[in-house]
């Protein structure tokens, strides 16, 4: 018997290395946990959650799916109770991109090469983007997922950037347009959208930082366009 898996946390189970040992923060109900272990992609998850119902939860499901021998319960705020080495692949799924930020800066050893970062942010997906640039991280796979109504992005991310982001690439990252994944050309549609809509509205503001802000979506506007021109072109 398998665990009812959403199409974006099955994107996300995609991502992990076989036989990775993972950290699956923020693990709610612990279906994703429990269907890596079920399918033998990895020995052993550390599933942990901010708060106590949602893990015992968690833990009622895991002894109803028979996984408890290889998944360990933890509360935790993040990484807060985690330690370092204990695990080689971390799974932040289904939050704010701001969250996981947070949690990554909250966990400076993750600056290591060992370890594999699958990161979905539910929104501020720009914002995690150039968070991962500044700090060295580098985006080396990303894939998109149709879930409902809503499109996600799911990324494989490691330490070892060389250089930060531009605008244009924090919404739409180098790994996402080398991925050729059905669902780029509707993603890119939509940031199209989404930008144009931002430029818009900024541009009736008149205050110094109004125009900072004009800069920086004009910029990214600019630079997604140019990025579905060359896609469509190819």
């Amino acid at each position: 018997m398998r665990p009812p898996l959403s199409k974006r946390l099955a994107a996300c189970a995609a991502l992990v290395p076989r036989g990775a040992v993972a950290a699956d923060v923020g693990t709610d109900h612990g279906y994703l946990s429990i269907y890596l272990v079920q399918q033998g992609i990895c020995p052993r998850v550390i599933a942990s959650d901010l708060r106590q119902k949602p893990l015992e939860k968690a833990r009622e499901n895991v002894l109803r799916y028979g996984a408890s021998e290889q998944i360990t319960l933890l509360l935790s705020d993040g990484l807060k109770n985690f330690r370092p080495g204990s695990f080689d692949t971390l799974i932040c799924a289904g939050m704010g991109g701001d969250c996981i930020c947070a949690i990554l800066q909250a966990a400076p050893w993750l600056k290591d090469g060992r370890y594999t970062l699958i990161l979905q942010p539910q929104s501020s997906g720009n914002d995690l983007r150039r968070w991962l640039g500044q700090n060295g991280f580098s985006i080396e796979r990303e894939t998109l997922v149709q879930d409902g109504r809503f499109l996600y992005g799911v990324m494989a991310v490691r330490y070892g950037a060389e250089r930060e982001l531009t605008p244009g690439e924090q919404y739409v990252s180098d790994a996402l347009l080398r991925s050729g994944d059905e669902n780029l050309p509707r993603y890119l549609e939509r940031v199209q959208r989404a930008l144009a809509r931002a430029v818009s509205g900024i541009r009736k503001g008149e205050s110094a930082e109004d125009r900072e802000k004009l800069e920086y979506y004009e910029t990214a506007y600019r630079q997604v366009c140019e990025m579905r021109g060359k896609y469509d072109h190819l």
